[in-house]
C-alpha cells in the first residue's frame, strides 16, 4: 500500500511545476507573447567595440605600408591646416593671439617692405651689366632701400605693439616687433601661415 502511494507520488509531475505550465500554454497559445528578434543576437559591447578596433595585417609590408600611408595623410592635414592658421597646428613661434595680430596687422596693408625680395632680384641683375653708372648707383639703391625697411619695420613694430595692449592686456609682446617686422619683408604669396585678410580690410 505505501509503494503503491510512493510510486503514483514520482511518476506524477508536481502540481504547477515548470513542465506542465509550459507544455499547457505552448498547446493552449495562452502563453507569454514572444517579441520576433532580428534573426541574430544582439553583439556584446566589448564585441563591438573589438570589431571597430584596427587590426593590422598579417603582413609586414602591408602594415608598414598602411602606416606610412596614414602618416602621411596625417601630416597633410596638419600642413593644410598651419597654413589655414589653425591655433593646434602651428608651431610655438606662431601661436597666441597676439602673433595672430600682428600678422593680420602686416597684412592689412601693402607696404614697400613686401617688395623687397623683388628689389634684391633686380639689383642683382644689375651687377652683371658692369657698367660704372650701374657701380655708382647700386650702393645707394641698396643704403636707401634698407633705411626705409628699417623705418617701417619699426613703426610696424611699434603699432602691433600698441594694439596688442589695448586688445590683449596682460598678454606678452616679446618678441614681436622682431617678428612683424620678418613678415613684412615676406612676398605677400609665400608668407606662412597665410593671410587671413586682404589688403585694405580692417582688423
Amino acid at each position: 500500500m505505501f509503494r503503491r502511494r510512493n510510486a503514483a507520488t514520482q511518476d506524477a509531475p508536481a502540481e504547477g511545476g515548470p513542465d506542465t505550465a509550459g507544455v499547457a500554454s505552448k498547446a493552449n497559445g495562452t502563453g507569454p507573447a514572444v517579441t520576433a528578434g532580428k534573426g541574430r543576437p544582439t553583439p556584446k559591447r566589448s564585441e563591438a567595440e573589438r570589431a571597430r578596433r584596427y587590426t593590422a595585417p598579417g603582413d609586414r609590408k602591408e602594415a608598414m605600408r598602411q602606416a606610412r600611408g596614414r602618416d602621411r595623410q596625417a601630416r597633410g592635414r596638419k600642413a593644410e591646416a598651419m597654413r589655414r592658421g589653425e591655433e593646434w597646428a602651428l608651431p610655438a613661434k606662431d601661436r597666441g593671439p597676439v602673433r595672430a595680430l600682428a600678422r593680420d596687422y602686416v597684412d592689412s596693408k601693402r607696404r614697400f617692405s613686401e617688395f623687397y625680395m623683388y628689389g634684391l632680384i633686380v639689383l642683382l641683375l644689375l651687377l652683371f651689366l658692369r657698367s660704372p653708372i650701374t657701380a655708382t648707383v647700386l650702393p645707394a639703391v641698396l643704403i636707401f632701400m634698407i633705411v626705409v625697411m628699417a623705418v617701417e619695420g619699426f613703426y610696424i613694430g611699434r603699432r602691433v605693439v600698441a594694439l596688442a595692449a589695448e586688445r590683449y592686456p596682460g598678454e606678452s609682446t616679446r618678441g614681436v616687433k622682431l617678428y612683424s617686422a620678418m613678415r613684412a619683408l615676406q612676398i605677400r604669396k609665400l608668407r606662412f601661415p597665410k593671410p587671413r585678410v586682404k589688403p585694405g580690410e580692417a582688423i
